[in-house]
């Protein structure tokens, strides 16, 4: 970005020490400050620009969901929380939401741990890392609406933010089923509270309908109609670590047991 200068001459006026025969004679000085501190400036910018390029996610935190917050940016935030609640079943987790490739790239900085992703939009506007992720095959792109590319037990844990909020009950009946099929251990959910606004009148045709916003007892009712329970020692781990912590949960979190 280019930097207009002050005009000497102008400075010279206002200042009513500008001397004309002065001018004629002098011989003109350039500060050298000036020229260091447009170098710094560059250097700056240089270095903003390639961090947020392809090398790393712009903020590991940041979502590209609108609204006010995101619960796959609170998956991030509680992942030390979720390794004490359930120990060895993170070494293998699989997230599905929108901005799943900054979850898994946070995953995988993790020891011990194996992380997979469903993207269930487009990515067209992802980064570069996010892209070889793709192209790897870690985080794939897919409709969670239809059956998931993935066999029974395929992972420990499976994660899901932000996805089931956009989905109908109609939908819902066939995607919570389907992600407690590829879990071995356990189905932890991440849902917005209700009353919180996510997605932009703009975003809608990406998101398909606005979020739907349920409260904790219709999720608990829902889970029981889908023969899903709660699995309390995962919850009283979590809720102690987090406390800890000094954690406020920013999305409903739930830990659900998998299909026996």
């Amino acid at each position: 970005m280019s930097r207009r200068q002050a005009n000497p001459m102008r400075r010279f006026v206002d200042s009513g020490s500008f001397s004309l025969a002065g001018a004629l004679h002098s011989k003109p000085r350039s500060s050298p400050i000036l020229p260091i501190g447009l170098v710094l400036v560059g250097a700056i910018l240089l270095i903003g620009y390639v961090y947020s390029g392809s090398g790393k996610f712009r903020g590991e935190a940041v979502s590209r969901i609108g609204g006010d917050y995101s619960c796959s940016v609170e998956v991030q935030r509680v992942i030390p929380f979720l390794k004490k609640a359930y120990g060895d079943s993170m070494h293998k987790v699989l997230h599905v939401g929108p901005d799943t490739c900054s979850v898994v790239y946070k995953l995988l900085k993790e020891e011990e741990t194996e992380a997979w992703g469903v993207e269930p939009y487009d990515i067209e506007d992802a980064e570069a890392t996010c892209k070889s992720l793709v192209h790897k095959g870690i985080v794939r792109v897919a409709d969670i609406k239809f059956p998931l590319p993935y066999r029974p037990k395929s992972f420990s844990l499976v994660i899901v933010s932000d996805a089931l909020d956009y989905l109908s009950p109609r939908y819902l009946n066939k995607t919570l089923p389907e992600l407690t099929r590829v879990a071995s251990d356990g189905l932890v959910v991440f849902t917005g509270y209700p009353g919180n606004q996510r997605a932009k009148v703009a975003e809608l045709s990406k998101f398909g309908r606005p979020a739907k916003m349920r409260g904790s007892s219709w999720w608990v009712r829902f889970f029981l109609q889908n023969s899903l329970e709660e699995n309390e020692g995962a919850i009283k781990k979590f809720e102690q670590a987090a406390s800890k912590g000094s954690y406020h949960p920013a999305c409903q979190v739930f830990h659900l047991k998998p299909y026996q």
